[in-house]
């Protein structure tokens, strides 16, 4: 193929060339390959024919709940063929371009609406938002609540896990698209489609059956989604159902939901004699997780070697999964991860583990959901049914209905979303696995000088020796995280009022505060409150308890090889509560666990951080190592 780019690239393509490049779409999205060569002509030279063989027709219709701010309740819409001798399925001419209106990420979304010439009033009128009497930023409101009922999605599968180009892109149909209604027994399939040549997504769509002049067009909004119940739920954004009636118990997952996790983990074989740590030279690390822990481990106890074979401890920031060649080949080794860890550090599992340590009321024979110390948190492509009924629930009884939208296993704020629009929670899970936390409307707020009252989070270092006896140390530093402004429970989308990971942002500054300073502040801020009585001590329980629901069932849950050590990372906040007497107290949240954090600023600002964490997992060394025993 000629090597061009762009439009010239997309002029000399052969056919053959459109199907090498292009062949793994096709065939992921069941395009018939009797329409592949009209595709190509009509992407190649982007034929928009749709309006030849089509006609958009609007309904009036009368409604007894007429909304008159929202302006689309007197009628609706939609697609009928227009040609007179019909549409025929069979005919490799009939697949259609549908342009995309508008491209976008969610954090990009405001800004866009604000910053593109015509795209705010273009879209209010595609979504039909009432724009009397209402200021520009009421319109981009009302325009970003009400998008999620037209928004579809699509990822670049091929851009590395986690990178920031790999978050989901949503779009919108043109006005041609967006007009198609829903139906369970659709007459078409639209499907987005990248054009590799000249870089751009459209959307496609054929007939799936015979139509006559004047038959509607309709299509699946959820065409891979079979399950009845879920389809109601998925559906709500443009359907009205009561799903109240959906119970919003959850329970554990059985042994497959987790075996499914474990991507060739091999378990260790306990029946191997361990020997025991040496003690009379100093211990050959190998040290695979950056130069600033390198340059920082300076106790002589430990030797730094760059042969992986000679090591006595494996020290890496990749995922570790041979558990069981190290325990029968290299029984001496120690490695710094646990086996299915990712019960703690993958969010789905997080909160099914976390709820175990749910505390049972003696009184009333019941137990709580959740511990005290999780958020409510529901797994979007398991519990998306019982979500909706808890969330309609909440709402029909008044009480606030804000949550945080997570991926399973990203962190720094990658593809999270904060919102009170169910709507928009609905659609997510068309971007991804994602967990919905209920947001901590109230939280507890520290001063900034510079700002105000803020948002702000909390990072523990705890350093697990042991599963069983489970013995886990909590680091005495801990390190701040702040949001950039002040704190209300509106704009969700502004990340410097509602995100405090700030160091991976450019454009946003960093507040640093240490700890012994924090707490100094803390303190004169929130007199009759101590961190270090109670504000601590409910703390490193919640790290106890955390640690010994994830450690209480057997593997492939849980498992307690003599050869594992591992440092995590528990991001965590502080929110308001009422104990029985009515008093406010804080009460820890837990936000996330992190596997391989990143330890730079600890050993920036704390050169002794590495040596102590090596001191203690591998030689039971505490003294002066500025750790507390949780467990």
């Amino acid at each position: 193929m000629p090597v061009t780019t762009g439009d010239s690239q997309a002029t000399v393509m052969s056919f053959s060339d459109f199907v090498e490049l292009h062949k793994p779409q096709l065939l992921a999205s069941a395009v018939p390959e009797r329409f592949w060569n009209t595709l190509f002509e009509k992407l190649k030279d982007e034929v928009y024919d749709a309006g030849d063989n089509f006609q958009i027709i609007c309904e009036q219709y009368v409604s007894e709940d007429n909304d008159e701010d929202d302006g689309a309740d007197d009628h609706g819409w939609k697609v009928i063929v227009y040609t007179d001798d019909g549409i025929s399925h069979t005919d490799e001419k009939n697949i259609f371009l549908i342009d995309h209106a508008w491209t976008f990420r969610v954090r990009d979304a405001r800004q866009y609406l604000e910053e593109v010439p015509g795209l705010l009033e273009r879209m209010t009128a595609l979504i039909e938002v009432s724009t009397a009497g209402k200021s520009s930023d009421e319109q981009n409101e009302a325009v970003l609540r009400k998008m999620w009922k037209y928004t579809q999605t699509y990822s670049f599968g091929h851009l590395s896990e986690g990178s920031e180009d790999s978050m989901p892109i949503w779009y919108v149909m043109d006005e041609f698209g967006s007009r198609i209604q829903h139906s369970n027994e659709p007459s078409f399939r639209t499907v987005p489609f990248y054009f590799l040549p000249r870089q751009m997504a459209f959307n496609i769509m054929w007939p799936l059956r015979d139509l006559d002049h004047g038959e509607e067009v309709t299509r699946d909004y959820l065409p891979n989604v079979r399950d009845a119940l879920v389809r109601r739920a998925r559906l709500t954004p443009w359907i009205d159902d009561d799903l109240t009636d959906v119970s919003c118990e959850q329970t554990e997952p059985d042994m497959s939901y987790f075996q499914a996790y474990r991507e060739n983990e091999s378990l260790p074989n306990l029946d191997v004699e361990f020997p025991p740590v040496p003690t009379d030279r100093s211990l050959k690390v190998y040290m695979d997780y950056g130069k600033m822990l390198k340059d920082h481990l300076t106790d002589p106890r430990f030797q730094l070697v760059e042969d992986i074979t000679q090591a006595d401890v494996i020290w890496t920031h990749r995922h570790y999964k041979d558990f069981k060649e190290l325990s029968e080949e290299f029984p001496g080794k120690f490695v710094n991860q646990f086996p299915f860890e990712m019960t703690v550090t993958i969010k789905d599992l997080l909160a099914i583990v976390s709820r175990r340590a749910a505390k049972k009321d003696q009184s009333q024979n019941a137990s709580q959901p959740s511990p005290k110390w999780l958020p409510v948190t529901y797994n979007l492509q398991t519990e998306l049914p019982q979500f909706v009924s808890y969330f309609q629930h909440r709402e029909a009884q008044g009480l606030d209905n804000t949550y945080i939208c997570k991926p399973w296993n990203l962190a720094r704020g990658l593809d999270m979303d904060i919102t009170d629009n169910l709507d928009h929670i609905v659609k997510l899970p068309d971007g991804g696995p994602k967990v919905v936390c209920k947001y901590i409307e109230d939280p507890v707020l520290f001063h900034r000088d510079d700002v105000g009252m803020v948002k702000y989070d909390i990072r523990y270092i705890v350093l697990l020796s042991s599963v069983k006896p489970l013995k886990l140390f909590a680091y005495n530093v801990f390190w701040l995280r702040f949001a950039n402004k002040p704190y209300s429970l509106d704009h969700f989308d502004d990340y410097d009022k509602h995100f405090t990971v700030m160091n991976y942002r450019e454009e946003s500054p960093l507040k640093q505060i240490h700890y012994d300073e924090y707490i100094k502040m803390f303190e004169k801020q929130y007199p009759d409150f101590s961190w270090d009585g109670r504000g601590g001590e409910d703390i490193f329980t919640m790290f106890r308890e955390l640690f010994e629901a994830a450690s209480s069932l057997p593997h492939p849950r849980a498992s307690a090889p003599p050869q594992s050590r591992a440092m995590y990372a528990i991001d965590l906040m502080l929110k308001w509560d009422k104990n029985d007497k009515g008093e406010r107290y804080m009460q820890p949240q837990i936000c996330e666990v992190n596997f391989s954090p990143d330890c730079d600023r600890a050993c920036q600002y704390h050169p002794f951080f590495i040596n102590d964490v090596m001191s203690v997992l591998l030689l039971d060394d505490t003294v002066d190592k500025h750790v507390t025993l949780v467990s």
